[in-house]
């Protein structure tokens, strides 16, 4: 029986906030970004042509002093078809069903990837090639076309609105946050933020477009719905949802999506067909990465933030988490030497029958982190991991006699994945002195 692998590297490093990329991935797995096309037929229909107004009218109104006039909706840094998704329908609609009052809402959806690894996801690309967006992505926000650095930017913003993660990254530790929708755990940020919902569904674009159409339904009158989201919306509760007939979907996943398609262009549709027809589009596209190699592999769903420590000696430690859909062995072939040690020299998903995971930690140590703080803070995750009260039994990986120093690679057959180790992993950085 072949089995399927589900790899979460965790890196750990020491150091100063400044000593990282913009995008928060380690600068030995960063590529030159790209620039985008200029030449790209324009996208059709409302959705885009809002999209790409909103853009230009935000990037004016920054030039022009006018940044406290914005909030910005913010997904995830790993950049999904769910959290993009979240991220777009949400700044439509606070933008139009604010429209004819007092108080109109300038909001912007903003994806925390730049513009060179969106394309990584070819499932996204897909999507909005679905919902008739400009190609390249020119109708969206990146975070590389951002007008200046974050950490200045939170302080002029009217606020953000986070989905699809339920804290902020510390970039953004100073913006106001106005809004949440996760469908993870709560760990109690913004606990004044309305609305604030937390609920597990199988995506959070269902709690997004639940909220929205509870809302547009209350409305005087209904603002302009276009197709093209609609079918956006659709697209992201699919994948998340297997087609509405997954592990993960519930009740609310199936009610939401029904909502919406009654109001779509595939409204005389069975829905179970729809959603089975989006999943599999998608997830076709969503595997279709074999001649990605490791970086690219690893941009394409990096997450990683700046972490504090009780240490006065290290009191900020850089936490990256990636998300793999190859064995370590495969992925080692992927390395141009097709060896163990390159897989760590650069620095570094999922099916049914059989699921094996593995997970990684590396702790590097260099001219901020000496070796006997890297060797402890190494210790201190690995016990964490390995002593877990989640039930995650951890195997030592076949090669792992072959790891170098404050290197280690466990398998476990359990469905934990990043969601249940990551805060595993941050829970014993913030504990280590």
């Amino acid at each position: 029986m072949k089995a399927f692998y589900n790899l979460i590297p965790a890196f750990l490093a020491a150091g100063r906030v400044t000593a990282m990329p913009q995008n928060g991935v380690p600068q030995q797995a960063v590529l030159a970004a790209s620039t985008k096309h200029t030449a790209n037929p324009l996208g059709v229909g409302h959705f885009s042509e809002w999209s790409r107004a909103t853009k230009k009218q935000f990037l004016v109104d920054w030039q022009n002093g006018k940044a406290s006039e914005w909030t910005i909706v913010e997904g995830n840094e790993g950049g999904d078809l769910d959290s993009m998704t979240a991220a777009l329908t949400w700044a439509y609609h606070l933008e139009h069903s604010s429209e004819n009052t007092s108080h109109p809402i300038k909001a912007i959806a903003l994806l925390q990837t730049p513009s060179h690894a969106l394309d990584l996801r070819p499932e996204n690309k897909v999507a909005l090639d679905n919902s008739q967006m400009t190609p390249g992505h020119e109708d969206l926000l990146t975070m590389d076309e951002l007008p200046e650095d974050p950490e200045t930017l939170s302080r002029k913003l009217k606020g953000i609105v986070l989905v699809d993660h339920g804290s902020p990254l510390r970039k953004w530790s100073h913006a106001k946050i106005v809004s949440i929708f996760d469908h993870h755990k709560d760990r109690g940020t913004a606990p004044d933020a309305e609305p604030r919902v937390f609920e597990t569904v199988a995506s959070c674009t269902t709690l997004v477009a639940r909220q929205m159409l509870d809302e547009l339904e209350k409305l005087d009158q209904e603002y302009h719905m276009p197709h093209e989201l609609l079918e956006l919306v659709l697209s992201a509760i699919a994948i998340d949802s297997g087609g509405l007939s997954g592990k993960k979907t519930t009740q609310a996943d199936i009610d939401v999506s029904k909502r919406i398609l009654a109001r779509s262009n595939w409204k005389k549709d069975d829905l179970e067909d729809v959603m089975e027809e989006l999943d599999d589009e998608l997830s076709k596209a969503q595997k279709d990465i074999d001649s990605l190699g490791l970086r690219d592999l690893l941009r394409r769903d990096w997450k990683g933030d700046f972490i504090d420590t009780p240490s006065p000696r290290t009191p900020t430690v850089s936490l990256g988490f990636a998300s793999i859909p190859y064995s370590m062995d495969e992925q080692i072939l992927k390395t141009d030497f097709a060896e163990l040690f390159d897989w760590f020299a650069k620095h570094y998903r999922d099916g049914e029958k059989e699921k094996i995971r593995e997970v990684v930690l590396t702790v590097r140590d260099d001219v901020r982190i000496d070796q006997d703080q890297a060797d402890s803070l190494f210790n201190v995750v690995k016990e964490a991991l390995e002593n877990n009260d989640q039930g995650i039994d951890f195997q030592p990986w076949h090669r792992a006699d072959e790891l170098a120093p404050r290197q280690m690679v466990w398998t476990h057959k359990s469905h934990a994945g990043r969601k249940v180790i990551r805060p595993i992993v941050e829970a014993a950085v913030m504990g280590w002195e």
